[in-house]
Parts: structure tokens; C-alpha cells; sequence
């Protein structure tokens, strides 16, 4: 590991760790978000993000919103208090954009997380780790 490596990941692990269990996004909201920018080992601040849903029997995705992240990667509030509506939704990324704000070339000029939503009632949390050459999502809690 790089000098300049450890001090990063352990910045990260710190925000990781601090991070759970603060109510840093509304409770309320059943979908939320979290990018970490992993190449930094900070939170992904100002970086773009569309939420739609496929409609029309699978033909025709709908954007739902059109948010930037927060100071500490987050995007509250990505849909109103309540039950999710069952079906297909897709989180799109612009890493284009927020790599060339920081004078960085990237591989990926887009990230799509696609998923599926069958109960209503759960919360679903969408985390994407983020460097340059890579990404990683999962579904979180």
C-alpha cells in the first residue's frame, strides 16, 4: 500500500463507522443514497444523481428527481415520506462530471444502479464507493 494510501482508507473508515446510526437523512425518505469518493477517502460532495422508474410495461424509464449529493456524499429525501411503489428504479451517476470538476480523467462517465423494489414498505439504502478506475454498490441498510 502507497504512503499516501493508509491515510486515506483510515479517513474513510472513520467516516464509514461514524456515519451509521447518526440519522444524517430523514427517516422518512424510503430510498437513499451514500457515494464515497474512495480514491480521496472522503465523502462524494456535489455529484449529480437521477432517480427514474421503468413505466410502460419496461419501455420507458420516468426520472423521478434530480438531486446532488451533500456535504457528506449524501442525497436526502430522494422520494417523499410514505411507501415506495413497487417496480424497477435505476440511481444514474454522473462521474463524469464530478471527476472533471476535480481535474481527474475517469474510465466510467456514468454509473447505473438498477434495482428492484417488491415490498413497499421496507427502506432501501443505495451506497456507491467511487475512484476513478472502479466503483462498488451493494445494498446496504
Amino acid at each position: 500500500m502507497s504512503s499516501g494510501a493508509a491515510p486515506r482508507l483510515r479517513a474513510l473508515q472513520r467516516h464509514v463507522d461514524s456515519s451509521e446510526g447518526r440519522g444524517m437523512e430523514p427517516v422518512s425518505s424510503p430510498l437513499t443514497t451514500h457515494v464515497l469518493d474512495t480514491a480521496s477517502g472522503l465523502p462524494a460532495q456535489g455529484l449529480c444523481l437521477r432517480l427514474s422508474r421503468l413505466e410502460d410495461h419496461g419501455q420507458q424509464w420516468m426520472e423521478l428527481r434530480k438531486s446532488y449529493t451533500d456535504s457528506d456524499g449524501r442525497c436526502p429525501g430522494l422520494l417523499p415520506p410514505g411507501p415506495m411503489k413497487a417496480g424497477t428504479y435505476k440511481l444514474s451517476f454522473d462521474t463524469e462530471g464530478y471527476w472533471r470538476k476535480r481535474g481527474q480523467e475517469s474510465f466510467y462517465p456514468y454509473v447505473e444502479v438498477v434495482f428492484t423494489i417488491t415490498n413497499e414498505t421496507h427502506r432501501f439504502h443505495v451506497p456507491l464507493l467511487l475512484s476513478p478506475w472502479s466503483y462498488t454498490t451493494y445494498r446496504g441498510s
